[in-house]
This record gives structure tokens, sequence and C-alpha cells, in this order.
């Protein structure tokens, strides 16, 4: 698969396992952790990342850069981190 195809990918599960800002219902947001996806994609390309790499990246982001906060936010994070590097051997 193309880079375009693997970071479509890893769009869908952030939009469905970790959305932080529950935009996935808005079809107009859709492109709204694209950044995240290709750091996500690159991780995964270039230092064949771990889960917990990846989950702590997206726990930086959703605390530090979005200024989140709640109870299932590590818990989100985990399960994305997880679902993408389920994927690597199919990227």
């Amino acid at each position: 698969m193309d880079q375009k195809t693997n970071r479509d990918i890893i769009r869908k599960i952030m939009l469905t396992e970790w959305d932080p800002i529950g935009v996935s219902d808005i079809p107009a947001a859709q492109d709204e952790y694209d950044v995240y996806a290709d750091t996500v994609t690159g991780m995964l390309a270039n230092q064949n990342a771990s889960i917990d790499a990846i989950a702590q990246y997206l726990f930086e982001i959703a605390t530090e850069h979005m200024g989140l906060s709640y109870p299932t936010l590590t818990e989100r994070c985990n399960k994305a981190a997880k679902a993408v590097v389920d994927l690597q051997p199919d990227l």
C-alpha cells in the first residue's frame, strides 16, 4: 500500500478509536487528525514504533496540545495505538 492509503487507514482508526474531541460524526471534520495520522504513519514506517510509544504520543497531543483531560483518555490512546500497531504487518 502507498503512504496515502496507510494514512487513510490510520485516519479512520484515529477517528473511531481515539477521537478525543468527538468529531468522528462530523463530515466536514474528517481531516481533523490528519497531521497526527501523518506522524503516526511515519512512526510506524521509520521507527517500528511500539504501542506504548504511539499511545504516549496520542496522549501528549490530547493533553498538552488540545488541553484535554478525562477518565477514559488513556484507554482511548492505548486502544488506538494497539489498533494502529496491529496493522503494521499490512502497511
